[in-house]
């Protein structure tokens, strides 16, 4: 027993829930190459952009929501202001977009072409 963990308790890994609502955790999404329970589509199962409320946070949101469309995909894009949850991804600045429980961008505006680019990848 080392003395340098002595009274330390060890720390439990939290696992983020899937957008779809299904068995798994954002942990089986990544490691399972981005299928969430044969529920993806086009390997993405979710999509989720997070933001304070703002103006800008709601640009990000439509033009999050019209790069889904365009693409033809038939996923709902979640758009979360809960604090707690946007620091469970270790946002620091918004808004953010989190495809696949990945976060893929933070602190900037995205045009829905820079949007379909990451849904294409």
């Amino acid at each position: 027993m080392s003395l340098f963990n002595f009274g330390k308790k060890k720390e439990e890994k939290k696992d983020i829930p899937c957008a779809c609502n299904c068995c798994c955790s954002a942990s089986d999404v990544v490691e399972n190459t981005n299928e969430c329970c044969g529920k993806a589509v086009n390997g993405i199962c979710c999509i989720k952009v997070l933001g304070a409320g703002c103006k800008s946070c709601h640009e990000m949101y439509e033009n999050t929501k019209q790069a889904v469309n365009s693409v033809g995909l038939n996923i709902e894009v979640e758009y979360i202001t809960d604090m707690q949850k946007i620091m469970e991804y270790g946002v620091m600045s918004m808004p953010a977009l989190v495809i696949n429980e990945k976060v893929v961008s933070q602190g900037k505006v995205l045009k829905e072409t820079d949007i379909t680019k990451f849904l294409n990848k």
